[in-house]
């Protein structure tokens, strides 16, 4: 009994001396870890594994992707201009045309009876009209000169007399009655010539033009009326005016066709336009003939093309540039309403310096900077200026040089001038240029912690 109840006193003091212990052990600890117990700072100063990968000289594409729609190269919604049945079709759905082909024939038997009739007042017009220059005319000019002529001759006539006369009377041997006569056959004489001379002048230079502008007048009129109703006979004719394939026809023969109604559709689809609105900043590096390619769907391989179009004006509603693609559609299989995905190039610059876009930093100011992995072991900071994006790829054009190496993964957060160690990065997954894998960069990041 006295040694159990010694031992019940014993047991408190022996659990105080335990909880004495350990906490001098932790107190122990504790001082060895401090960094004032440190005697070599510098060997544990932390060293970060990360990836890195070399600036490479290459050439690199701007390149811009999008959607766009298919449409035709051409189309021609066909309507007619008068209102009529229609007499007979001469092609179907899928036809193909050319251009100037008929396609279709309206109800013109009126129109082509309103043509025969001013065909004729037409032709009896013209009849009049080379009558009227060819015969008339000249005839009174001619018997206008022969006027004048003979008016002239009269006069020379009469002035001979009237010397002879004259002679005579002044040696006595001519009485001044016949003389005064002679004086006034002259002066009659010179007038009938002045009249006739006037006459003609007069048919040569107002009758001639007047009569012909009549004739001419009348000519017009009747050719106008004539090929107003030819005209009117033509629209009974309905002609493709591109070359294509019908796309449309909603009628059947006997229908009527109403003018503003279309009869028929003609797309050429020989090639086929993608129209596509991107970004005015993406269309700013964009010009008419840049190449680039399309993916559609159902059709394998991508199909090469050219820029054709870059609006010069924003869309009022979705303020986006439109930009139109053409590419070659030989074989018809690429059909417009098609949704397809463009990548247009629209630079192309060799011998770039360029590095993975994992690589890259961006500050919240918008600056960008590079950890340049040096020969002295550490990571530098290097603020860089960027070019062409590209995918996995960002163009370098100042800040780095071909023999630089820079960290891929393991950047973010390391202080400048950190000692790393090195690793090559992980070749990205074949066909994809978007970079390495994350590099177990935690153990990097975690040092760092203080």
């Amino acid at each position: 009994m006295k040694l159990i109840h010694d031992s019940r006193k014993l047991a408190p003091r022996c659990k105080q001396s335990i909880r004495l212990v350990s906490a001098g052990i932790l107190i122990a600890a504790s001082l060895l870890l401090s960094p004032g117990c440190s005697s070599d700072k510098g060997d544990k100063e932390p060293t970060v594994t990360v990836q890195v990968a070399p600036v490479e000289k290459t050439t690199i594409e701007h390149t811009i992707n999008t959607q766009a729609i298919l449409f035709p190269r051409q189309q021609a919604a066909i309507v007619p201009k008068i209102s009529a049945p229609v007499q007979r079709f001469l092609v179907k759905r899928g036809s193909p045309v050319n251009e100037g082909q008929l396609l279709a024939v309206l109800e013109n038997r009126d129109l082509a009876a309103a043509a025969q009739d001013t065909k004729g007042a037409y032709d009896q017009a013209q009849a009049t009209y080379e009558t009227t220059t060819a015969a008339s005319l000249p005839e009174e000019i001619q018997k206008a000169e022969a006027d004048a002529q003979q008016a002239k001759q009269a006069l020379d006539a009469q002035e001979k007399v009237f010397e002879s006369r004259q002679q005579l009377f002044d040696q006595g041997a001519l009485p001044r009655k016949e003389l005064d006569q002679s004086r006034v056959d002259i002066t009659q004489a010179r007038n009938q010539y002045a009249i006739s001379k006037k006459h003609l002048d007069a048919l040569l230079a107002i009758g001639k033009q007047q009569e012909l502008k009549a004739a001419a007048g009348q000519l017009e009129s009747a050719k106008g009326k004539y090929m107003g109703a030819a005209a009117q006979l033509s629209y009974s004719e309905i002609r493709s005016p591109i070359n294509g394939w019908i796309t449309d026809r909603p009628l059947y023969p006997g229908e009527m066709a109403a003018a503003g109604t279309p009869l028929l559709t003609v797309m050429d689809i020989s090639s086929v336009i993608a129209k596509a609105h991107i970004p005015q900043s993406d269309a700013a590096a964009l010009k008419v003939g840049d190449p680039g390619s399309m993916n559609v769907p159902g059709v394998e391989k991508p199909i090469e093309g050219k820029v054709t179009v870059v609006s010069p004006a924003l869309d009022p509603n979705s303020t986006t540039v439109e930009v139109w693609f053409e590419a070659k559609n030989p074989k018809h299989e690429l059909k417009p309403g098609t949704s397809v995905q463009l990548s247009l190039t629209a630079e192309t610059v060799k011998d770039a310096l360029v590095v993975p876009s994992t690589s890259l930093l961006t500050a919240p100011d918008g600056t960008t900077t590079v950890m340049v992995a040096g020969s002295d072991g550490r990571a530098h900071q290097t603020p860089v200026k960027v070019g062409i994006r590209n995918g996995g790829d960002v163009q370098i054009v100042d800040g780095v040089k071909d023999s630089d190496k820079v960290v891929v993964n393991g950047a973010y957060g390391l202080p400048d001038k950190t000692k790393i160690k090195p690793e090559a990065a992980e070749a990205p997954a074949e066909g994809s240029k978007e970079g390495s894998k994350p590099a177990a960069g935690a153990k990097g990041e975690g040092s760092d912690e203080k």
